[in-house]
């Protein structure tokens, strides 16, 4: 006997106050009669009219939009973006709140992760429950930062580019993202049809003039011959495979940080604000302060930008290992630092390659692990090497949060904690941790 549907409730209304921020970008409310609702277009301590766009009558919670505010929280602006809302594109989280309260509820958002998977207070933490604005990001009322140098359009059944809706796969055509930067605005995706196309992502190098494109055809989908507003790269993701070939112009583009240059390869990452990986490398260094001659780890390295930084500092007779699992990024990483000795880069997964490479100590370390964290079988390996202190980079608080309740367990604390707001207009936000070994009898 099969069990009957559950019955829907998407469309339902509720009247509701607006409770505490949650991961996510959105808040938590209750009806009523008890249930959960996660509700996105609203602020703690509103009261507001909630339509539910997901979930049913036994879901443990329901998601929706708040499409009536009734009372406003002293911190809602009017969304710059006309493209922000319910219904509309999903690209932004907090178009609606001021810049300040944005960066209030990020770090309202990060001290519930560290309390509720850490244990950790925001002062056991050694973080003073700010979250730092990017250069050059504070701006006049009503302005919204260009930051976003990456940029994937999302391209309709007529070919139209524009960003999807939140939690869709429906695309919400634009003439313009707010958020993107300069270098991405003027190639002028959004005024060009892309018939037979998927997505188009395009990337404005900040450390040069380069500029990419890379085309995602759909099935069977012929590539266009593109012509935009500026010079361009172009790549193509091959259907079969996911494999990234080079059509037209560099393979790669260039980018810099820390007074180097680095190639980056095939669309592979790099920091997406413009100024997030200055401003990184700086957290990261202040808090490990090399010394001439250490023995240093940079692990997820991507195309090397710790590593380069770290084989500044510690010099010819210091040595930097970096593991990188993607093939790619490995072999730019070695091109990217070709003129240090000392520098060895190893492709494969963190957790697989670092046993093997026979290393039992070291004097420091850098992480940026993907979202999902480092875990624990790395977390107390790291531990074992007996470093006096490790960077943490993260863009997932709960993951932060996992990994540091994980590193207590073996022997280590975080000495301090800064976050930094690299995803305005997003419920993103980065953080760096200091960790260092808890002292004997401590």
């Amino acid at each position: 006997m099969q069990n009957a549907p559950e019955t829907s409730l998407v469309g339902t209304e509720y009247e509701v106050e607006v409770g505490p921020v949650a991961h996510g970008g959105h808040c938590v409310a209750r009806t009523e009669g008890g249930r959960v609702l996660f509700v996105r277009h609203a602020l703690p301590g509103e009261r507001v009219v909630a339509r539910v766009t997901e979930g049913g009558e036994d879901s443990r919670f329901l998601r929706a939009d708040a499409v009536t505010v009734l009372e406003a929280s002293k911190d809602r602006v009017e969304a710059p973006c006309p493209y922000s809302g319910p219904g509309r594109c999903g690209g932004c989280d907090w178009q609606h709140a001021k810049p300040g309260a944005q960066r209030r509820l990020k770090g309202e958002v990060i001290a519930e992760q560290l309390q509720r998977l850490a244990g950790l207070t925001p002062e056991q933490a050694g973080w003073d429950g700010t979250v730092m604005p990017a250069p050059g990001d504070k701006l006049p009322a009503g302005e919204v930062p260009a930051w976003r140098t990456r940029v994937q359009y999302a391209i309709d059944p007529e070919g139209r580019a524009g960003l999807r809706k939140h939690r869709s796969h429906e695309v919400q055509p634009v003439d313009h993202c707010m958020i993107a930067a300069p270098g991405v605005t003027e190639l002028g995706i959004e005024k060009q049809d892309w018939p037979q196309m998927a997505t188009v992502e395009a990337i404005a190098a900040t450390g040069s003039h380069d500029r990419q494109v890379v085309l995602t055809p759909r099935p069977g989908g012929r590539l266009p011959l593109v012509e935009l507003d500026k010079p361009v790269f172009v790549l193509r993701v091959e259907e079969r495979d996911g494999s990234v070939h080079r059509v037209h112009g560099r393979a790669f583009v260039r980018e810099r940080a820390d007074d180097r240059t680095y190639r980056v390869g095939m669309g592979g990452f790099w920091q997406v604000h413009p100024g997030a990986a200055d401003l990184l490398v700086k957290a990261v260094m202040q808090g490990l302060l090399p010394r001439k001659g250490d023995m240093a780890l940079d692990l997820y390295c991507g195309v090397g930008l710790f590593a380069g930084a770290l084989a500044d500092r510690v010099g010819d007779k210091g040595a930097v290992l970096g593991i990188e699992s993607g093939k790619r990024a490995v072999e730019d990483a070695r091109h990217n630092l070709q003129d240090f000795d000392r520098v060895r880069i190893e492709q494969g997964k963190v957790e697989s390659v670092l046993p093997r490479t026979g290393i039992t100590e070291v004097d420091i370390v850098v992480l940026d692990p993907p979202r999902a964290g480092a875990g624990k079988q790395t977390v107390r390996h790291l531990a074992s090497l007996g470093a006096r202190r490790i960077a943490y980079v993260a863009c997932y608080p709960a993951a932060l949060a996992r990994d540091l309740a994980y590193f207590h367990e073996s022997g280590y604390r975080p000495r301090t904690l800064r976050a930094f707001d690299l995803f305005p207009m997003t419920h993103h936000v980065e953080c760096v941790a200091i960790l260092e070994p808890v002292a004997k009898g401590a």
